[in-house]
């Protein structure tokens, strides 16, 4: 029996409009950090999230580390909430990314992060919301409000201010030509069907998604929604990391969702898409040229940062789907709740 999703239908599609009024909301909060950050940069970044925002920050991680070759490092809120420990970051950038901005370890940690002297900034939905009070700087996602557990346009919305920010940060016209254009093309991709792996998809136990480059948070993003949405195992992997080990779990029975950069990581995904189908095992890769056996339409290349958000949105389409035909709730999943507090 298939169950009808609303609001995460609803919400996902309303993710080109939602990327379109970001643009002025964050032109003058982008400025102002911008400008801190220039006067003096830091040495390193340190991100704190939790869950689909946690996916976000890789997207920030390789974004920073690629276009400014600053290191950025995963902060872990327990350092703070439990152990009760300041971390040695003055002078640097701490950036948290929250949808909800209510989780107590994050807040913990922001205000240490600021009582040492970093430079902390918040990206997110609810501006009004105790990480934001934290912070120094605030970046609004501009989502709107998003009901659906299992968050869709506020990923989205994310993705697109970090690649905002890096523009900023290296006042890059080129991101700037690709953010225009990237609301029409998120539309876009809403529209792309990828139907052709629901079968497999519907009778296979466990799967693995991989990434590279900026499709690696696109990867880890959609192994949490197959968990969230639809009751399924998957598991994400850097297109390396895949080889030192887990390629032992290829089988015919366990499929392989593929989601390819269009940047210089490229060449290496497609070899591997070709490999893991030498050894039999049920590849879906996402592809703008022609039809094939397990080829998922993406748009035409791009940006490489913007062709990664498009494929996310594509994406989303497909989970509605598979988890109407598996009968689960995306809407309500089971034993999760919108806002989750931890410490």
């Amino acid at each position: 029996m298939s169950v009808v999703s609303v609001q995460m239908e609803s919400e996902w599609r309303e993710a080109p409009s939602a990327v379109r009024r970001q643009q002025a909301a964050l032109a003058d909060p982008l400025a102002a950090l911008v400008a801190r950050l220039r006067q003096r940069p830091p040495l390193v970044v340190v991100t704190c999230s939790r869950g689909s925002s946690a996916h976000a920050a890789t997207f920030a991680k390789h974004l920073i580390e690629r276009y400014l070759r600053i290191p950025v490092a995963e902060a872990a809120p327990n350092i703070t909430a439990v152990y009760r420990q300041q971390l040695q970051l003055k002078g640097q950038l701490f950036l948290a990314i929250s949808q909800s901005g209510r989780s107590d370890d994050l807040v913990e940690q922001a205000r240490a992060a600021r009582a040492v002297g970093a430079v902390t900034t918040c990206l997110v939905n609810d501006v009004a919301s105790p990480l934001a009070h934290a912070c120094e700087f605030i970046l609004p996602m501009q989502a709107g409000p998003e009901r659906s557990v299992a968050a869709s346009k506020t990923f989205v919305a994310s993705l697109a201010a970090l690649v905002r920010f890096a523009a900023a940060w290296i006042d890059s016209e080129e991101f700037g030509a690709a953010l225009a254009r990237l609301p029409e093309r998120l539309s876009t991709a809403t529209e792309l069907d990828w139907s052709a792996a629901l079968t497999t998809l519907m009778e296979a136990p466990s799967l693995v998604t991989i990434g590279r480059g900026p499709t690696l948070p696109i990867a880890r993003e959609a192994s949490l929604k197959f968990k969230e949405t639809c009751n399924l195992h998957a598991e994400a992997f850097s297109g390396a990391e895949f080889l030192h080990g887990p390629v032992a779990l290829v089988s015919t029975r366990y499929p392989l969702l593929l989601f390819m950069p269009t940047d210089a990581a490229q060449a290496g995904m497609q070899e591997l898409a070709y490999d893991l189908r030498t050894k039999g095992a049920a590849v879906f890769a996402t592809d703008a040229g022609e039809p094939g056996p397990g080829h998922l339409p993406a748009l035409a290349p791009e940006h490489p940062e913007t062709d990664a958000i498009c494929l996310i949105q594509t994406f989303y389409g497909l989970i509605v789907r598979l988890a109407a035909l598996l009968g689960t709730d995306v809407d309500r999943p089971r034993h999760l709740q919108k806002v989750t507090r931890t410490r």
